[in-house]
This record gives C-alpha cells, sequence and structure tokens, in this order.
C-alpha cells in the first residue's frame, strides 16, 4: 500500500492515464460510439493541443508556487493582435508581434510578483480584468477581426492554422513539440531544478544561491509566450476573434495543470499529466455537447475538478506521511530527535 500511494505521488501522471482510459469508455459506451467518432476525435484532439499549449504555461508557473489567472486574457490579446495584423503583415511578422505582446504581458506581470513581492492572485487578477478591458474596447466597433479567404490559403498563415502534416492537425504537432522541450527543460535542465527546487522551499533555495526572483519571472514570461501561442493557433484556425474570445480559459488551463498533477502550493509537477488533464477536459466539453448538456455545467465541472483534486493531493500526502511514521522504529525516531537537536 505504502508503495502504491509512494508511486502516485511520485508519477502522478498514471492516475490521470487511468482516468483518461475511463473518460474514453464510458463516453464512447454511452454516446453510442459518436463520442470516438472520427470527426469528433479530430476536434477534441485540437482542441485538447491548444488547451495544452496553454496549460503547460500554467504548469511552469503553478510549480514555482504562484498562479497566473490572466493567461485568458493574454490568449485573447495575442490572437486579437495576429489577426489584426495578418492581412497587413507577413504572417511570421505578425506571429512574432502577437507573441511579444503575451510573453510581454507576462514579463510584466513577473516583474510586479517577483521583484514588487505583490501576490500573485492580486497581480493577474488586475491583468486579466485590464486585458480583458482592453480587447472589448478595441472590438467595440469592429465587432471582430476575421481573414479573409487569401489569408487562409498562405500556407505560412496555415501553419498557425487548421494546416496539417501527413493528416495530423498542426497544433498537435505544436502541443507534442513543446511537450518535449518543455519537459527536457523542467527536467534536465539546471533551469528545471532551480525552478523545482524555489517551488519546493523558497527560502531554502534563495540560501543555496539561486536566484528566486529570477526564476519566478522567467515562468510567468514562459506562460505569457506559450498562452499568446494557444491564441493564435486558435483565432487562425476559427478565422475570427471577438470581445469573449478567451474568456475563462484560464480555468482550463489551471484545471488541466492540477488534474495533471501539480500541486498549487509549487514544488510538484507533471508536463505529461497537464497535457492528460487537458485532454480529459476537452473530452468532457466535446461530450456534453453531443448529449446536448448545457455549457453551464462544465464551468461547474471545473470549478469542482479543481477541489477535489487539491484535496485528494492533500490526502495522498497525508497518507504518506502516515505510513512513514507508521513504519519508523523508535530508534530511528531518537536518532531523528538527536540530528535534529
Amino acid at each position: 500500500m505504502r508503495k502504491a500511494l509512494a508511486l502516485l505521488a511520485k508519477r502522478s501522471e498514471i492516475g490521470v492515464a487511468a482516468i483518461s482510459l475511463l473518460v474514453v469508455l464510458i463516453f464512447t459506451a454511452t454516446s453510442g460510439g459518436i463520442w470516438l467518432s472520427r470527426i469528433n476525435m479530430v476536434e477534441v484532439l485540437r482542441v485538447t493541443s491548444v488547451l495544452a499549449i496553454m496549460a503547460l504555461g500554467e504548469a511552469f508557473v503553478i510549480t514555482s508556487g504562484e498562479i497566473d489567472i490572466s493567461l485568458g486574457s493574454v490568449f485573447g490579446v495575442a490572437g486579437m493582435v495576429f489577426l489584426a495584423l495578418a492581412s497587413q503583415l507577413p504572417a511570421p511578422l505578425a506571429v512574432l508581434i502577437a507573441l511579444s505582446a503575451g510573453a510581454l504581458i507576462g514579463a510584466v506581470n513577473g516583474y510586479v510578483v517577483a521583484y514588487l513581492h505583490i501576490p500573485s492572485l492580486v497581480v493577474t487578477l488586475g491583468s486579466s480584468f485590464m486585458f480583458r478591458g482592453l480587447i472589448y474596447a478595441v472590438l467595440e466597433k469592429t465587432f471582430a477581426f476575421s481573414t479573409t479567404a487569401a489569408m487562409r490559403a498562405d500556407p505560412l498563415y496555415r501553419l498557425f492554422g487548421d494546416g496539417r502534416v501527413l493528416g495530423i492537425n498542426n497544433a498537435l504537432l505544436w502541443a507534442l513539440g513543446l511537450l518535449l522541450v518543455l519537459s527536457y527543460v523542467l527536467y534536465l535542465s539546471p533551469f528545471g531544478n532551480r525552478l523545482l527546487a524555489v517551488g519546493g522551499d523558497g527560502l531554502s533555495a534563495h540560501s543555496r544561491g539561486v536566484r528566486t526572483r529570477k526564476v519566478k519571472w522567467t515562468v510567468f514570461v514562459i506562460a505569457g509566450l506559450l498562452a499568446g501561442l494557444a491564441g493564435i493557433l486558435e483565432a487562425s484556425n476559427l478565422g475570427f476573434v471577438d470581445g469573449s474570445f478567451g474568456r475563462q480559459r484560464e480555468l482550463q488551463a489551471i484545471a488541466a495543470a492540477v488534474l495533471g498533477g501539480c500541486v498549487l502550493t509549487g514544488g510538484r509537477s507533471s508536463l505529461i499529466g497537464t497535457v492528460l488533464g487537458a485532454f480529459i477536459l476537452s473530452g468532457i466539453q466535446s461530450y456534453l455537447v453531443i448529449k446536448a448538456i448545457q455549457p453551464q455545467w462544465f464551468i461547474l465541472l471545473m470549478g469542482l475538478i479543481i477541489v477535489l483534486v487539491s484535496l485528494s493531493n492533500r490526502g495522498l500526502v497525508e497518507a504518506l506521511t502516515w505510513q512513514r511514521r507508521a513504519h519508523t522504529t523508535p530508534a530511528a525516531e531518537g536518532k531523528l530527535a538527536a540530528d535534529r537537536g
């Protein structure tokens, strides 16, 4: 039992993978096979990919012990900037400017959090309102930015839109590529070691020479950049953005990261689990559409997932602590007490 609990605590993606399989089986069986149809799965994987890219950025922020609830607005701003410029500039330049906008918002958020020591919840809440207001203000008269047929036919535009390579949607390729790169950064690079140390115990990491403020600033930049990319992919696929574009996406990103194994207190993360969490949420959303259930229930489910998974993480840690204490001999306890003394 102790080994099973330790394995789940260390490799949370195992549990998430089991939930993903259960979701596939239940949704397929109760929808008459419609949920697992090729047409529906193509869309589920596309939606999963866009959400996963955004959730991976959120996972980095959560790993540092912070949270970013402005990513939905960053998503919207980047998509709006991209479509506004794509008709005037070459697609790569429009993408670069839109990504820069996302990274800049993340950099400002990160600076205020890391260097001015303002709580990330407060900073990103304010940032979310500011940039959502900007989107509404810009689109008040134009209502929406949209693409032309010529723009959608451009191969460079399709690289970030509904283009495909060997039948695979480009968004899925972006998500898988970023998963590989970010997994290396988090688990195999010196930066990843510093990030996990900062999230686990910031004071201890600082005492060992880790530049904690720079680490926290960097993860906000990464999150802004990835939210910007996700916004570009979604905007170019849809071909338009309006005032509601990206709204509540940050809640989905947080839910996917937490469901995937990221602990809100920081110091523990699972990027594979985060992607699987995005798949579960996208699958649920698709199932609700198939069953003609009101989308408001999806918002309720996201909140419920965040609360329940956070409680289960706490329960798992407490169970492991109890197991360790139960297997600690009196002699070992005496030695630990002597070491502390």
